[in-house]
């Protein structure tokens, strides 16, 4: 049986990325490491060198790990991906004011995703084009309790 730890995002600007998920999603930080390359190295099947820095975030207990590669060349650029992609899609965060948080979104140099606006909800792209999708605080009270 297992425990849940984390969920990692790679982004090209780390300070960026911290403001973001906290000025607009209200996460806050916990903890930052700059583990050994030849362990990372291997761990995520990269060459080294990396130069990675990991920032920990939280948020309702859900912990958000940003991973920036410093070394020259280690990322790789962002490529957009479909929903009905398998693997992970997107984050989603419930709001109080989903329009509000949106126009935050970019302020902090998200976009905001208009095609998908359904009124209550909407998708955002944080600055590096991670999917966010916002719901409003009320969209929780409806949910079976957790088990």
């Amino acid at each position: 049986m297992g425990t849940y730890n984390h969920t990692g995002q790679v982004v090209t600007d780390l300070d960026r990325s911290k403001r973001f998920y906290q000025e607009v999603l209200g996460f806050r930080p916990w903890y930052e490491i700059n583990p050994p390359d030849e362990a990372t190295a291997k761990l995520s099947s990269l060459e080294p060198p990396l130069g990675v820095t990991c920032s920990y975030l939280t948020l309702d207990g859900l912990v958000l790990e940003l991973m920036h590669y410093s070394a020259t060349a280690v990322t790789t650029p962002f490529r957009e991906r479909t929903m009905n992609e398998p693997g992970l899609t997107h984050l989603s965060v419930s709001v109080e004011d989903v329009r509000a948080t949106a126009e935050q979104a970019v302020a902090y140099e998200g976009t905001i995703v208009e095609e998908s606006d359904i009124g209550n909800a909407l998708f955002v792209r944080d600055p590096d084009g991670q999917l966010l999708e916002l719901l409003p605080v009320t969209f929780r009270a409806k949910l079976p309790p957790k088990p």
